[in-house]
């Protein structure tokens, strides 16, 4: 097993952030700093990052409907409430697969399985992210193409994958992209402002009834449908 999949599968986070500890020199094999990505520690070596020593665990993975007001992150210096006040300290150990900003609520995992958190939010593998939206005043239908054929932010073409309408100021769209605030920021630069914004769904994994600030582990089945084939 490559490193930086050893280091995914102990829960440091996708293999891209597990790249990173590697090329800041902050792994050690057996005492000697590695930078080498294509290393595979044996069962018998040490693996430490920070001095701190890695070990593979099995892997596990929660659904949390977030509520509003929580933010993605394990520590706030603002001291706002996270997500992780609002599930045991057993799971701290955990990473948010993905972010939803402190307003936007709904389905958000938290798991250890680093190759899981890669496939399901690298731009590469195009999975589905579905949301609705709530708009401050009645949708005008004739700009959904300008969403579909996308907008420019940060230098970089945003765009909307899917748009239906629910009612005038309610809609469903799916994302494929992971842009900061990207659904907000779109709607604003065709001068609407977003109410309310749930995530629904990632890719075959739905939030369902699961009732807001409560947590569950995935059924077998539920994380078969998003795990990637090894």
């Amino acid at each position: 097993m490559r490193l930086n999949r050893f280091l995914a599968a102990a829960g440091l986070g996708s293999r891209r952030q597990c790249d990173e500890l590697i090329s800041s020199g902050q792994v050690t094999i057996n005492g000697q700093v590695c930078t080498d990505f294509s290393a595979q520690p044996s069962p018998t070596d040490y693996v430490k990052v920070n001095g701190r020593l890695v070990r593979t665990e099995r892997p596990f993975t929660i659904i949390l409907h977030k509520p509003a007001g929580f933010v993605s992150t394990r520590r706030d210096d603002h001291a706002r409430d996270t997500v992780f006040d609002l599930i045991p300290a057993k799971f701290s150990h955990l990473f948010h697969v993905g972010r939803l900003d402190a307003q936007t609520e709904g389905l958000l995992l938290l798991s250890n399985d680093g190759e899981l958190a890669q496939h399901l939010t690298h731009p590469r593998f195009k999975v589905d992210k579905e949301y609705e939206v709530t708009l401050d005043k009645p949708w005008d239908s004739a700009l959904s193409q300008r969403l579909l054929r996308g907008i420019t932010l940060d230098g970089e073409r945003a765009r909307i994958s899917e748009i239906h309408s629910l009612s005038s100021t309610r809609l469903r769209v799916v994302l494929r992209q992971g842009i900061n605030r990207q659904i907000r920021r779109m709607f604003e630069a065709l001068g609407y402002q977003v109410k309310r914004l749930i995530r629904l769904r990632v890719g075959n994994l739905r939030l369902g009834d699961l009732p807001r600030g409560h947590w569950r582990p995935l059924t077998p089945n539920e994380l078969a449908s998003i795990t990637p084939r090894r």
